[in-house]
């Protein structure tokens, strides 16, 4: 028999190898020290770690989470959040989460719809690390590409082009406060899709920290683990710490314009002629419509306004040339376009004011306030019939809150195969439309608006695409299903998938399965490997 110290110390062991049945209190120790004994570089844990005993524990978990609804007292809190400031603290965070059976979510600019990079619904206790000091931009004008690190967003990244060169840009999404690594990974639309294709068409290298906590590049991953992080959704292969993106060449002056018009503005026949024109019209233009409830200034009564924003990569004569060529109905005029510079075309369709400086896309700041909200998305390949419109917009006006976004395809995205990337929504695609509902007073407004945007997603059915009904996983959407990690859920997440990926998803489960066995990376919707594990 031994001693009492010696049986003390076997205890004393146990518990750190049993770490998954411990104490939630035990873990952030545990896993410190885990860190300090593993990475090659100190970590300064009094501003990279923070448990909710740190007085700004909450400030940092709601600093880019951009969904108010997942930040709810009622919602399970992580025990702590890790923001490493190199690549090697994420490496040894992998490893030590790993080790210890900590799991682990995955956060770079917090606008993942569902709250998934900062909440886990079905497995607790957890983590998050955050990217969110990982923001080193590395522009290089000569060879026309640049090395963007996993937290920077999307206006900083247009911003270090644009002070770079003038007549360069990445085609990414409109909105500026995206972090670069989870909009990459489910593809990456934006205002200039049409012509340069998503922003996962433009990644030619990237760096990331697989299961095992390698730092794997293009050639070390190889080209199927390539081919799945750039659109096969976020969360699921490993944690990007760096794209390389190719730049493309922007006209020295682009033009952008709105024009709203009402229902009585003749506004059904102009979306009919729309949906016909702007899948198929000069890949320079993308015109968005974006549909409100408004109060008529003219008949004092509710009605639908759609708001045509348009960004032309070229000067506004030729704007007006192709406009009364192609869709005089819209009526645009030269008092209408603004002409600007390709940096300042992106605070315009992101929101800001015509006067706002480029220098706010360094601050992070949001056009609009944090909300709460909830979205859906499909993708239409037929012209929604203009009889149909009336009853669209009736169901529409029922939620004052509601905001509907349709975003034309065509041009270039027609031209890239579906298989080419993980992101399907291809030749054939005339239009993505996203139906968003956003309110300010709490859970007060939840369940009325969560019931209408419900009603509404199932009254297009008619209208949007099916067998199977696609969604974009970057409009993360856990009314289409959640992963519970067993054998019958993967059954399930094959649905899932095909809505998100068509079949793609299959090969995306073969890389999985390939480089993540033991399901290391994991969330409600994240791709299952075949044999299912944690």
């Amino acid at each position: 028999m031994g001693s009492p110290r010696f049986l003390l110390l076997l205890i004393s062991v146990f518990v750190l190898l049993s770490v998954s049945s411990t104490s939630p209190a035990l873990i952030p120790e545990l896993f410190t020290q885990c860190l300090e004994e593993n990475s090659p570089n100190p970590i300064p844990f009094s501003t990279s770690f923070f448990t909710p005993q740190n007085s700004s524990f909450i400030s940092v978990l709601e600093s880019t989470a951009q969904n108010l609804r997942y930040l709810m007292p009622s919602l399970t809190k992580p025990e702590f959040i890790f923001t490493p400031l190199e690549d090697s603290h994420v490496q040894v965070a992998v490893v030590c989460a790993k080790k210890l059976k900590i799991h682990m979510r995955i956060r770079s600019g917090g606008h993942d719809y569902e709250g998934l990079s900062y909440v886990s619904l079905i497995e607790k206790p957890f983590m998050i690390i955050d990217l969110a000091k990982l923001r080193d931009i590395q522009v290089d004008i000569a060879n026309n590409t640049a090395w963007v690190q996993a937290g920077a967003t999307n206006g900083e990244v247009y911003y270090r082009i644009s002070e770079k060169s003038p007549v360069h840009g990445f085609p990414a999404g409109v909105c500026t406060t995206l972090g670069m690594a989870g909009h990459v990974t489910g593809g990456g639309y934006g205002a200039t899709h049409r012509k340069y294709g998503l922003s996962a068409d433009n990644v030619i290298d990237a760096r990331i920290v697989d299961a095992q906590g390698n730092i794997l590049d293009r050639h070390a991953m190889g080209e199927d683990l390539f081919w799945a992080i750039r659109g096969g959704g976020g969360g699921s292969f490993g944690i990007i710490l760096w794209w390389q993106i190719k730049l493309v060449r922007v006209p020295p002056t682009v033009t952008v314009f709105t024009v709203t018009k009402t229902l009585e503005q003749n506004g059904n026949k102009i979306v009919h002629k729309w949906q016909q024109v702007a899948p198929n019209i000069d890949d320079n233009l993308t015109i968005l419509i974006q549909t409100r409830v408004t109060n008529s200034s003219t008949q004092g009564m509710r009605t639908i306004t759609n708001s045509y924003i348009g960004l032309y990569l070229g000067r506004a004569d030729m704007l007006l040339q192709l406009m009364k060529q192609n869709f005089p109905e819209l009526g645009l005029t030269k008092k209408d376009c603004l002409e600007t510079s390709w940096i300042k075309s992106m605070l315009y369709m992101a929101g800001f004011p015509n006067t706002t400086s480029p220098e706010v896309l360094l601050h992070v700041t949001p056009a609009f306030p944090k909300g709460f909200f909830k979205a859906k998305s499909d993708f239409i390949r037929q012209v929604i019939p203009e009889t149909a419109l009336d009853s669209i917009w009736k169901r529409f006006m029922q939620d004052d809150a509601a905001i509907m976004v349709w975003v034309p395809y065509g041009g270039m995205m027609s031209r890239i195969s579906e298989s080419t990337t993980p992101f399907p929504h291809r030749n054939g695609t005339l239009f993505l439309s996203q139906y968003i509902v956003r309110w300010f007073d709490g859970e007060k407004s939840t369940k009325k608006n969560m019931n209408w945007i419900r009603r509404f997603y199932d009254s297009m059915t008619p209208y949007v695409s099916s067998f199977p009904r696609e969604a974009y996983v970057n409009y993360r959407d856990l009314d289409l299903g959640i992963n519970q990690f067993n054998k019958t859920s993967f059954l399930r997440s094959g649905t899932l998938g095909f809505k998100y990926f068509k079949d793609n998803f299959i090969r995306l489960v073969k890389v999985k399965s390939k480089v993540d066995s033991s399901n290391f990376f994991r969330h409600e919707q994240s791709i299952l490997p075949l044999q299912v594990g944690i």
